[in-house]
């Protein structure tokens, strides 16, 4: 029997008491999955989204870490798991680029899951090594396009956030970088700090406490407005490059399948979660804020996530960089 009836069975034999289930739903514990490791932006955004929504479901959110393939493995176990509302997925801006990345993606990122809503648009900052030799934005991308390919750009492999905002950079400034590969964001923001790499960009939660001690350089932050963590650096369009425009943004997803009653319910218990003054504070400390009550539905996901899946892929096209 193929995934996809067994998915309908499971959808006409739940759906027709989808109302009793949300009445109850939920009634254990509900597990978050977060395809990266421990400790980093994903885990925090859905450790902090897990503490608030639990408050409105009156069930603990348990988040479990599934590693591997770029976040496909950890989406994939959920687009397989059970449509009841007690597997949900925290994925950032991989579920648009995964289609443009693999070859043989085993889910549909789009068709195999209930969009629950958006959550938050974290934003990137470009940095550099503490001595690089440039004032400002203008400056860096002047000295690469004269140095060539022997600068070095360092991210955490396919389909990372670092590896995605370094190809829209080079992509809107028409230069060209060594790409330097690290198996986190760890190793290579101390790299920038000792100066092994020259450049780097990722979500402002890594790199901010290291530019507010002046330990590396901040050039530009891609959001529409400076963040209140670091006002002294410019946003991408201030620097002079608008077109630099990329944010890891993060979606909440179910299973397709899930009953809509129960995917009501979670919606709602999203929406509160973003108006929870603890959430938006700690969200706030980090550089980035939820997104607004209009964005945080099935609907606003569903359409970003499309317009998204076209946009990366002719980044990653232009970039050539083939499928895998």
């Amino acid at each position: 029997m193929t995934y996809l009836v067994r998915s309908l069975i499971l959808f006409f034999l739940l759906y027709p008491c989808g109302a009793a289930i949300a009445d109850d739903y939920p009634t254990r514990p509900v597990t978050m999955i977060v395809p990266f490791s421990a400790g980093g932006p994903g885990d925090v955004i859905a450790r902090i989204l897990g503490n608030a929504m639990s408050a409105t479901l009156k069930q603990s959110i348990v988040i479990e870490n599934v590693v591997g393939a770029g976040g496909t493995l950890g989406t994939n176990r959920v687009a397989k798991s059970a449509p009841d509302g007690y597997t949900l997925l925290l994925m950032h801006v991989g579920q648009a680029t995964a289609p443009a990345l693999y070859a043989k993606l085993p889910f549909d990122p789009v068709g195999d899951f209930a969009m629950i809503g958006l959550v938050t648009d974290v934003p990137m900052i470009l940095v550099a090594r503490p001595n690089f030799p440039a004032k400002d934005l203008s400056e860096m991308i002047a000295r690469i396009r004269s140095e060539g390919d022997k600068m070095t750009f360092g991210n955490v492999g396919l389909g990372s956030a670092s590896q995605l905002c370094g190809l829209m950079f080079m992509n809107t400034t028409d230069t060209k970088l060594s790409q330097i590969y690290y198996k986190g964001g760890g190793p290579a923001l101390n790299d920038v700090i000792a100066g092994h790499i020259d450049v780097y960009c990722d979500p402002a939660t890594g790199p901010t406490p290291y530019i507010q001690s002046k330990t590396i350089k901040g050039y530009a932050i891609t959001s529409k407005t400076r963040v209140a963590t670091l006002p002294e650096v410019p946003t991408s369009a201030e620097a002079g490059v608008p077109e630099f425009n990329v944010t890891t943004w993060y979606g909440l997803y179910a299973p397709r399948g899930t009953p809509k009653p129960v995917v009501d319910h979670l919606v709602g218990a999203l929406q509160t979660a973003l108006k929870d003054p603890a959430l938006i504070s700690r969200f706030a400390e980090l550089s980035m804020a939820p997104v607004e009550p209009e964005r945080a539905t099935p609907d606003a996901l569903e359409a970003f996530l499309r317009s998204e899946i076209g946009k990366w892929a002719r980044i990653i096209k232009a970039a050539g960089i083939e499928p895998q």
